[in-house]
């Protein structure tokens, strides 16, 4: 997808995007927050928004979810403008929030029931918390819960009302490595069954593995969008080719790898000592991208 420029343009494709935004601007007194950003989330993928603390992140998505009024620009989510919608957009609509409650003195199933009572298509509570993977929790306090299952608990909130659409803000801030690995995998699960997924996360590894496309935000604007494997022109940056020789290791930067490597292993007669080829990573060209946008 290429950035928008320029003019104010209408919003089309309402119906096959599930969010699209134009010229969007959220101003405060002597801050810009969000300057400008131009943005289409497609029907049932894993999007995910990058950039650092103070870059409109938050601001842009509560403008998206109706919990913040916009300066300027347009915007729909689902097709509605989100600062104009009713109840019956809201049950279409599931936001994960960084922390959902607390219910300490409730039990799994209790707090699950309590809130599908809210929705008028709800799905089963039973198989929600299944679903998240909190069946043998079903009994307990929630107090007892480890963060990795509150915040199993937190999607089963969101997803109860079977949305079209969730929002998940920083969902495994704090998790240990094996507990984000599994949250992975309910949100996998949540995707393949054809949910949209607005996803922010300051983790360069969960987006490259959960996100169809990315997007970065520095300094209320967005720089770039695409997936994480061509985002910054990853996919054709030249490459790092690395073996070693018995004066230690060497490096060659180069556009044409393979000739390098070919060149060596004649060189060598054979197997190349410690050979690696390396692009850079989705963090080499995020820490790019906002090093050029602060």
């Amino acid at each position: 997808m290429k950035i928008l420029t320029g003019p104010l343009m209408p919003i089309v494709n309402a119906v096959t995007e599930a969010i699209t935004v134009r010229g969007l601007h959220k101003r405060y007194k002597g801050h810009v927050a969000v300057d400008g950003v131009d943005l289409d989330v497609h029907r049932g993928e894993v999007f995910a928004l990058l950039g650092p603390n103070g870059a409109g992140k938050t601001t842009t998505v509560e403008i998206l979810e109706g919990f913040r009024k916009r300066t300027s620009g347009e915007a729909t989510v689902l097709g509605v403008d989100p600062h104009d919608a009713d109840a019956a957009w809201r049950q279409r609509v599931g936001i994960v929030l960084q922390s959902t409650g607390e219910f300490d003195d409730l039990t799994v199933r209790e707090v699950v029931h309590h809130f599908a009572q809210y929705y008028r298509n709800a799905d089963d509570p039973d198989a929600v918390i299944e679903r998240v993977g909190l069946a043998d929790k079903r009994g307990a306090r929630t107090r007892v819960l480890s963060g990795g299952q509150k915040r199993r608990l937190d999607v089963a909130l969101g997803i109860i009302g079977r949305p079209e659409l969730l929002f998940l803000d920083e969902p495994t801030t704090g998790f240990d490595p094996e507990a984000r690995r599994e949250f992975w995998g309910l949100i996998r699960q949540l995707a393949a069954g054809g949910t949209t997924i607005l996803l922010t996360t300051h983790y360069l590894d969960e987006a490259e593995t959960l996100a169809d496309r990315v997007g970065v935000l520095v300094g209320g604007k967005l720089v770039a969008v695409d997936t994480p494997a061509r985002l910054g022109n990853r996919g054709t940056d030249g490459a790092t080719v690395g073996w070693r020789t018995p004066d230690g290791p060497r490096q060659e930067q180069t556009d044409t790898p393979t000739a390098v490597v070919a060149r060596l292993a004649e060189q060598f007669g054979g197997e190349v000592p410690d050979l690696t080829v390396t692009r850079p990573s989705l963090e080499d060209v995020y820490l790019r991208m906002i090093g050029a946008g602060e």
